[in-house]
C-alpha cells in the first residue's frame, strides 16, 4: 500500500513540477538560466520543512509516505536532499551534512556526464 501512495503521490507531483516549469515559461519567457527548475526546488524545499514539522508535531507521519515522498519527491527531489542534509544539521553532524552535500553535488553531475558519454558513445 505504501508503494501505491508514493507512486501515486509521485504523479501530482511531477504533474505539478512540469505545469510550474511551463507557467514560469510563459510568464517570463526563456531565460539563460533554468528559473522553473530554480522556483520547484526552493517551493519543493519550503513545503518539505513545513511539512515535515506540521506532520511531526500533529502525530500525522503515517502521510509521510503519500505527501512528502510522493508529492514532494515528485515535485522535486531536492527538497528530499534538502530535508536530509537539515537533519544531518539538527543532529549537530555538520561535517557529515558537508559531505553529504559534496558528494551528492558532485557525484550526481559526474554520473549524468558519464551517462551523456555513455550514451553518445553507444549511439555513434
Amino acid at each position: 500500500m505504501t508503494v501505491v501512495q508514493v507512486a501515486l503521490g509521485g504523479a501530482i507531483g511531477a504533474s505539478g513540477r512540469y505545469l510550474s516549469g511551463v507557467a514560469i515559461l510563459r510568464l517570463i519567457g526563456p531565460q539563460q538560466i533554468p528559473l522553473g527548475v530554480i522556483f520547484v526546488n526552493i517551493v519543493g524545499s519550503f513545503l518539505m520543512g513545513a511539512l515535515i514539522t506540521f506532520l511531526g508535531q500533529k502525530e500525522l507521519t503515517h502521510w509521510n509516505a503519500f505527501l512528502a515522498t510522493g508529492i514532494l519527491g515528485g515535485f522535486t527531489t531536492f527538497s528530499s536532499f534538502s530535508l536530509e542534509t537539515w537533519t544531518l544539521i539538527e543532529r549537530g553532524e555538520t561535517g557529515l551534512a558537508g559531505v553529504y552535500v559534496a558528494i551528492s553535488l558532485i557525484a550526481s553531475l559526474l554520473g549524468l556526464i558519464f551517462g551523456v558519454h555513455v550514451m553518445r558513445w553507444v549511439l555513434a
